[in-house]
């Protein structure tokens, strides 16, 4: 007690104004808080910018596929087995990109986990930009037995004269939501009017089963097949109020703020179905009504549970596991269970802010030691 009294004794006789004190700690914290935020935002920016960033070596990469491709003459730019690109029976895998290594990692791995690689159909449908680039990766290196089919956007001028008007009102930059390409999956019907069915990958997801299953799915009459993603407890856990403008009287007459979510990355589409109930209708006219008010953010993920709401059909979890762009949670066990892992979110295994321990499962499927990665300095 002695001790404690001598204590308080010198520090009243340094500090005689106690409240003056408290004040200025009150301050110091405050400042060290405002310091924190704002470098949080600041980590948070650049991530995004990053993100954002094509590398390097990718882009030394576009420039001389492109050139190659360009120095063949047109007989020699057509792919093999075009024939199959109409065949109902086969397997359709759907991936729009522009992003060369991604579609090469997604195709690659696809097949090489294909039980019957020579009833996979690839199409592969990028910007024109990236065409040229695309066409030569996939002309040097041909998927095995699958058939691959490389298309341009420019092959559908009826899409910009439907979307691009409509785009054009809405005052966004976010890059999900202006991205031509991932506009164009709710177009699917009409871009592969002779098929019946697709699974749609996005270009940051790896393959690591078979996936015919898919094709024996019960779709119970409903036009999407995906993972939910509404399970409070997980990383991957979405509300429709999280994304979607519920305080409007158009939305919460329509629809059911506890409605499942569910995921896109791997999607199994029933295209009989979608134009039977013409699905792509109900899309753009929403996508019509989000400029004359605000009815989503982030994306054009919300767009899709509405345009397919109540068309969505449960898969088991094991098809798809997402995360691995944002979640160093995830545990080994986890993903090698899984048949399909998906690295949704900013930190792509291809940049370097990707999530170093889950950059060895899409890494196995680059091709490290192709001259083209080599003259770019692309490596492990």
């Amino acid at each position: 007690m002695k001790g404690m009294e001598s204590t308080l004794y010198k520090a009243s006789r340094v500090f005689p104004d106690c409240p003056v004190m408290a004040t200025k700690l009150r301050a110091m914290a405050y400042n060290a808080e405002e310091l924190v935020r704002l470098q949080k935002n600041q980590a948070s920016y650049l991530t995004q910018l990053a993100a954002r960033t094509t590398p390097k070596g990718l882009h030394c990469l576009a420039m001389q596929l492109t050139a190659e491709y360009f120095s063949l003459q047109p007989e020699e730019r057509q792919f093999p087995n075009q024939q199959k690109l109409h065949h109902p029976n086969l397997y359709h895998y759907v991936v729009f990109s522009d992003n060369i290594m991604a579609c090469a990692v997604v195709v690659n791995s696809t097949v090489s986990s294909a039980m019957e690689p020579a009833k996979i159909v690839f199409h592969v449908v990028t910007d024109s930009l990236n065409f040229p680039a695309i066409s030569m990766w996939f002309l040097f290196n041909p998927p095995g037995k699958a058939t691959i089919q490389v298309q341009s956007l420019d092959n559908f001028k009826w899409f910009s004269t439907k979307y691009d008007s409509t785009l054009k009102k809405h005052n966004t930059e976010d890059p999900r939501f202006t991205s031509a390409l991932n506009h164009l999956r709710f177009y699917l019907p009409d871009v592969f009017p002779a098929l019946n069915k697709v699974v749609l990958l996005d270009h940051d997801v790896v393959v690591q089963s078979d996936l015919s299953g898919l094709w024996s799915v019960d779709m119970k009459g409903k036009v999407n097949g995906a993972v939910e993603t509404c399970k409070v407890n997980e990383a991957s856990f979405r509300r429709m109020d999280m994304f979607i403008n519920f305080s409007d009287p158009l939305v919460a007459k329509r629809f059911d703020v506890n409605a499942c979510t569910w995921a896109f990355g791997m999607n199994l589409f029933n295209l009989r179905q979608w134009r039977r109930r013409n699905l792509t209708s109900v899309y753009h006219k929403y996508l019509q009504l989000g400029y004359k008010k605000p009815l989503w953010k982030a994306g054009s993920l919300p767009l899709g549970w509405i345009t397919f709401y109540k068309q969505t059909v449960a898969l088991d979890r094991r098809w798809q596991l997402l995360g691995l762009g944002y979640d160093s949670g995830i545990t080994r066990r986890d993903i090698e269970r899984a048949a399909v892992i998906h690295y949704n979110g900013v930190m792509k295994p291809w940049l370097d802010i990707g999530i170093s321990k889950y950059k060895g499962y899409w890494g196995r499927h680059v091709k490290y030691d192709h001259p083209f990665l080599q003259r770019c300095n692309i490596h492990d």
